[in-house]
């Protein structure tokens, strides 16, 4: 479902500007879950099924929690192995 990935994004984009968030981690969430969201539209273009309901509304909800889960998963560990990387070149 389209709309979990572009909602983090939006509000994503609204929190970084309100608080003047600059931190590469922070763009990277954005722009993973923008990502998401442009996936999400090719897809329903793709489909036929913009702005409309699929036959299934519980499987599209489930879907768009998975893309989101995983999206939210994938920062973590990018984020993760940037500061074990910045961390061993501290202390080299």
């Amino acid at each position: 479902m389209l709309c979990c990935p572009t909602a983090i994004a939006v509000l994503s984009i609204v929190y970084r500007r309100k608080h003047d968030l600059h931190s590469k981690h922070a763009q990277w969430f954005t722009m993973m879950f923008s990502g998401g969201s442009i996936f999400g539209i090719v897809d329903h273009l793709w489909n036929g099924q913009l702005l409309l309901l699929g036959p299934n509304l519980a499987q599209d909800l489930l879907l768009g929690l998975a893309i989101t889960g995983t999206l939210l998963a994938s920062w973590i560990v990018a984020v993760r192995l940037d500061l074990a990387k910045a961390k061993a070149e501290a202390k080299a």
